[in-house]
This record gives structure tokens, sequence and C-alpha cells, in this order.
């Protein structure tokens, strides 16, 4: 009587088994679906790790090697637009700049001389136009004297000796009017000379106000100033040290930051600008901050590197490749304030705001 009461009782243990492990198995499948973000727990966010905290890192370096004379910040120090960060000896700068302002002043000089000479050398010209006229006059009149000495000598009325001093006179005549000819293109010559001086003195004094104003650039150098509003990192440089130009002094750092995110290309289907983002910091003990996508990489950051990836060996591994997103950073917001560049976050793209646009557009249609 016991025994069918028994076999009822075991093929439902069977069952209940068979149902367990059943249950267990989808359990499982759908958890390996929701870990690989597989339909249909595709979600819509974008999750990386591989995020850092960006910002405008200038490096303070002098243009000028000398000796640091003056240290006016510390570290850490906030500073503003302009301000006075270190002074290096400006002794031989200015030295520089007097004796450029004294070689344009003689430049200078020598130009204005320019003007008297031209005068002088048109002077010269009208005076050797002058006697140039005289000279001919003068030849015309000994021409008009010989023939009238011919004429009287060829009757007898005068003696060969005084024909003979009519043709010197006019021999003499003609030779001081081709002399004075000569020193008239000797004149036009020299102003000529001095037009051309006056380029070369125009060029001169270029020359030295450029020579000027680059000793002043120097002289300028000498005064190390803040480019812009920030926070200065560590000051590296002490009062007396000898810099060289190019040197790194110390760092500003701007309060403009952002966020790089390094998304895989399989996550990037539906990124888009203007995307929401939060975002966790690390050394803010996971704290929760907001920003948006602003810019998008126009290449993978392979692409970027100094040595290129080159798979045309044969041996090619696919490996998901990283993209670099830009994400701003919104404003009014009190932890923002406590980022600094280099810091760790953990990102999180929500792309259902671009996924949702097409549908709303084909509803329109």
């Amino acid at each position: 009587m016991s025994e069918p009461s028994t076999v009822p009782s075991r093929s439902r243990r069977i069952l209940f088994s068979a149902l367990a492990f059943g249950a267990i198995a989808i359990a499982g499948v759908l958890l390996v679906l929701y870990a690989w973000n597989l339909p249909p727990f595709r979600s819509t966010l974008q999750t990386t790790e591989n995020a850092l905290v960006r910002g405008q890192v200038t490096i303070i370096s002098p243009q000028l090697s000398g000796y640091v004379v003056e240290v006016r910040v510390q570290d850490f120090q906030k500073v503003a637009k302009g301000e006075l960060l270190m002074r290096i000896d400006d002794r031989i700068p200015t030295q520089r700049l007097a004796q450029a302002r004294a070689e344009l002043a003689n430049r200078q000089a020598a130009l204005s001389n320019f003007a008297q000479s031209e005068r002088s050398a048109r002077a010269t010209i009208s005076q050797n136009e002058a006697l140039l006229a005289s000279n001919e006059a003068q030849r015309v009149r000994a021409q008009s004297d010989l023939r009238r000495v011919e004429e009287l000598a060829a009757d007898g009325s005068l003696s060969a000796r005084e024909l003979d001093a009519a043709r010197a006179t006019g021999a003499q005549s003609a030779a001081a009017r081709d002399q004075a000819r000569a020193t008239l293109e000797i004149a036009r010559q020299n102003l000529r000379s001095v037009d051309v001086n006056r380029a070369a003195l125009e060029a001169a004094v270029a020359n030295a106000e450029a020579a000027v104003r680059l000793a002043e650039i120097d002289l300028a150098n000498t005064h190390i100033t803040a480019p812009r509003d920030g926070q200065l990192g560590q000051v590296t440089v002490r009062q007396g040290a000898f810099v060289n130009a190019g040197a790194q002094l110390t760092a500003l750092v701007p309060e403009t930051m952002w966020v790089i995110a390094n998304m895989k290309e399989t996550q990037m289907g539906n990124v888009a600008v203007g995307q929401p983002v939060t975002f966790t910091v690390d050394a803010l003990g996971n704290a929760r901050l907001r920003g948006r996508v602003e810019r998008i990489s126009p290449a993978t950051g392979s692409e970027f590197s100094v040595i290129a990836p080159d798979n045309a060996t044969g041996n090619f591994v696919k490996i998901a490749q990283r993209i670099p997103v830009r994400i701003s950073i919104d404003p009014n917001q009190p932890l923002a304030g406590r980022l600094r560049p280099g810091m760790s976050v953990v990102t999180t793209i929500d792309t259902a705001q671009a996924a949702a646009q097409p549908a709303a557009a084909g509803a329109q249609r």
C-alpha cells in the first residue's frame, strides 16, 4: 500500500530539480547578457574608467639667461594676469638699450645732415651752371674778336702776333667752356650720389629703431609675469640662481578645466555632442559631478601616438581602440572648484538623448 505514494513524490522531486536547474541556467544567461551589455539589457549609459581631469597647464620659463634677483611668489600661490612673479638681473639689457638708443640718435643725425648735403649739392649745380653760361659767353665774344682780327690782319692793319693772340684767346675760352660743362656734370652726379645715400641713411635709421625695440623687449623680459589668472605649481627657482632661457621655473594652472574620457570604439555608436555626462572623482570620495559632451576626437588615440601602430606583419589581434571625448564641466557645482588636472574619474555618458532624437523626428514626419 505504501509503494504507489512513493512514486509520485519521487517524480515531483525530479520535476522540481529540473525547474530549479532551468531557473539557475536562465539566470546565468541573463547575468551574462547583462554583464556584456547585450540585448535585452542593452543600456544607454556608456561608462569608462579611462578618464582624467585636464587643464591648460602653462610652463613659466624665461626668455633670457641671467641671475634671478627677486622671487615674489611661493608654491601654489594664486596670481592674477600681469602680476610680477620673478625678476632677472637687468643691468646688461639696460646698457644694451642705452647703446641702441645712442646708435639710433647717431643714425638720425646722419639722416638730418642729408638735407643740408642735398641743398649744398643743388647750390653747387646752380653755381656750375652759371659758370658754364659765363664761359660760353666769353667763348662767343672771343670768337667774334677773332673774326674781326682775322679781317684786319688780312688787309695788313694788324700784325701776325696780334692774330695769334686772338686765336689763343678763342681756344682758351672754348677750353674754359668745356671745363665748366664737365664740372657741372660732376656736380649733377654728386647730387645723384646724395639721393642714393638717402635710402642707405633711412635704412640705417630703421635698423637702429629695430635694435632699440629688441633691446626694449629684452629689458621687459627680465620681468616674468603671469600670462593669465590661475594658481602656481611648485616654484623651483630661488633668488640668486642662474637660469637659462627656456628653463622651467614654475607652472600656472588656470581655473578652466575639463574631462577627457577615452571611450572604446564599440561604445561610440550613439555618443554625440551635447549629451549629459556624470562622473565620479576618486580624490573626492567618489563624489558625483555633472557635465556634457563638448567635442569628440577626429581620430583614435593611437593615431596621435609618436610611433604609429603597424599591423602589416600578418600577426593581427583585434583590439578595441580608444576615442578621446572632451567633456565640459557644468558650472555652479561647489565640488568643481576642488578638481585638479590629472585626477582620475569614472565617466558615464547618457546616450538616450541622441537615441531619442531620430525617433522623435520620425514621429513628426
